[in-house]
C-alpha cells in the first residue's frame, strides 16, 4: 500500500474507528479534514452534504490512528535469515546501510506504520533517516530517534552503542547525547542465553550508574529506554526510574507493580524470540533450546496478561531488523502475540497508537478534532478479523515537520 495524500478537503465516512484509547462502533461517523487536521468528527453519514460543499467524499470499514513501532533498527534488515547474509550486511558501508534504512522507514509506511522509534545505532543512520522523513512526500515513517545508546566497555550492544566509564563520563556522554537524540538509550543487561533459557549476565550498571544516566537525561529533558531482561536488571531499572523498559523477559508481578506506580512503560518485543521458537532451523537450535524459547514466550505472555490487568502502560514495538522480523510487517505480528496472550483486541490497538504516542509526549495522541490527520483506514474491524492489520487499504502519513531533532 502506497501512502496516500490528503487532499485539502477530505471527508471520510467509516463504519467503526478506534481513536488511539477506545473504540467506537455505534454508527457511522464522518470525519472532516481540511489542510491536514481534524477539523470535526460528527456521528452519521454526512458525506452527501459535504459532496455538495465540494469535499473530496471516502468512504470505508474502520479508521485508526497511524501504528507506532517503538522499538526497530532501521539500518539493519530483518528479512535475511541466513548468518552470512547478515553479518555481510553489517559489514557494509554507512551510505549502503543508509540506504537501508530508508527502505525500513517505506516499507514500515507502505505497512500502515507512520511512526516508528530507533533504539539505537552506532553510525547516526537514524538521525538522517529522521530528517530525511521530515520532508514532504518523503514516503517514509516518521522517525523517533534514540540515535546513539550508552554501555559499559566490552560489554553487549557495540552496534547501537558507546562506552561510558564513572559518574563524570556518564553525564558528559549523555549531555552530548541529549542534543540530537529525542531519548537516551541504556543498555542495562546483555542478551538471553537461548541454551540456558535465562539471562546469565550481571547488569552493566548498578542502580546507582543507571540513576545517573536517567538524571542526566532528564535533566536535558529526554526520557530513558532501557534494553534489559531477567530479574536482576529490570530491578535496577526500576530503583534508576528508567521511562521505559524494552524486552524485560523475565518479568514478575512485583515489578510490574511497581512499574504502574512509577509509570514505568513495557515494550515486550515478542517478534525476535518467537521468530527463533518458530523457525529454529534458522539457527540451528536443539530441542532443548526449543523448549526453552517456548518456555520464555510462555512466561512473557503471562507478566503481559499481568501488566494489562495493573494497569501498566504497554507499547507496541518490535525489534525490527532483528533475524526474521521485517520493518512494518512486524506490527501486525506482534499485536497478534498481544491478542494470542489473552489481552483484548483493543488494548494491542491502544499499545500500537495511543500508548506511545502518550508515552513519547505527542500532543495529539488520539483522532480527535485538532489533531494532525495521521490515518490508517482498513477493509474491516480488526476485533472480527485482526489480519485486516496486515492489509491497509489507505495510510495517511504524518504532516511534514521541521527536520531540528524533538
Amino acid at each position: 500500500m502506497t501512502a496516500t495524500a490528503i487532499p485539502a478537503r477530505l471527508a471520510l465516512v467509516v463504519d467503526a474507528w478506534f481513536d488511539g484509547e477506545k473504540r467506537h462502533a455505534d454508527g457511522r461517523t464522518t470525519f472532516s479534514v481540511e489542510d491536514g487536521r481534524v477539523v470535526a468528527i460528527d456521528s452519521g453519514d454526512h458525506g452527501a452534504a459535504l459532496d455538495a460543499q465540494g469535499w473530496r467524499v471516502e468512504r470505508g470499514a474502520f479508521l485508526l490512528p497511524g501504528l507506532v513501532d517503538a522499538h526497530v533498527h532501521l539500518f539493519l534488515d530483518g528479512a535475511p535469515t541466513d548468518g552470512a547474509v547478515r553479518a555481510a550486511h553489517l559489514k557494509q558501508g554507512v551510505d549502503a546501510l543508509t540506504e537501508a534504512a530508508r527502505a525500513s522507514a517505506r516499507q514500515s509506511l507502505a505497512c500502515g506504520v507512520t511512526l516508528v522509534r530507533d533504539a539505537g545505532d552506532r553510525h547516526g543512520i537514524n538521525h538522517v533517516v529522521r530528517g530525511e522523513a521530515r520532508r514532504p512526500g518523503s514516503g517514509m515513517a516518521q522517525v523517533r530517534s534514540a540515535g546513539l545508546g550508552v554501555k559499559r566497555a566490552k560489554r553487549y550492544g557495540a552496534f547501537m552503542a558507546m562506552d561510558v566509564d564513572d559518574e563524570a563520563s556518564i553525564r558528559g556522554s549523555v549531555q552530548r547525547l541529549a542534543a540530537d537524540s529525542d531519548e537516551i538509550k541504556l543498555i542495562l543487561t546483555g542478551i538471553i542465553d537461548f541454551d540456558a533459557g535465562a539471562v546469565t549476565d550481571e547488569p552493566q550498571f548498578d542502580a546507582a550508574a543507571a540513576r545517573c544516566v536517567v538524571d542526566a537525561a532528564h535533566a536535558a529533558g529526554r526520557k530513558v529506554l532501557a534494553h534489559c531482561s531477567g530479574a536482576k536488571g529490570l530491578a535496577v531499572a526500576v530503583e534508576a526510574g528508567v521511562d521505559s523498559i524494552e524486552h524485560g523477559f523475565f518479568m514478575d508481578r512485583t515489578t510490574l507493580a511497581r512499574m504502574r506506580d512509577a509509570d514505568l512503560a513495557w515494550t515486550p518485543t515478542f517478534c525476535p524470540v518467537h521468530f527463533q521458537w518458530a523457525e529454529p532451523s534458522a539457527v540451528g537450535w536443539s530441542a532443548n533450546t526449543v523448549g526453552n524459547l517456548r518456555c520464555i514466550l510462555d512466561g512473557h505472555g503471562e507478566m503481559l496478561r499481568a501488566a494489562h490487568a495493573l494497569g501498566v502502560r504497554l507499547l507496541v514495538g518490535t525489534d525490527a531488523g532483528s533475524m526474521g522480523v521485517e520493518h512494518g510487517h512486524a506490527v501486525a505480528d506482534e499485536m497478534q502475540r498481544f491478542v494470542e496472550a489473552g489481552l483484548p483486541v483493543d488494548a494491542a490497538l491502544r499499545a500500537a497508537t495511543g500508548a506511545p504516542r502518550a508515552h513519547f509526549g505527542d500532543a495529539h495522541p488520539r483522532l480527535a478534532p485538532g489533531a494532525p490527520f495521521e490515518a490508517v483506514l482498513l477493509g474491516a474491524d480488526p476485533a472480527r478479523d485482526l489480519q485486516t492489520l496486515r492489509r491497509p487499504v489507505r495510510v495517511w502519513p504524518a504532516p511534514s515537520l521541521p527536520e531540528a531533532a524533538a
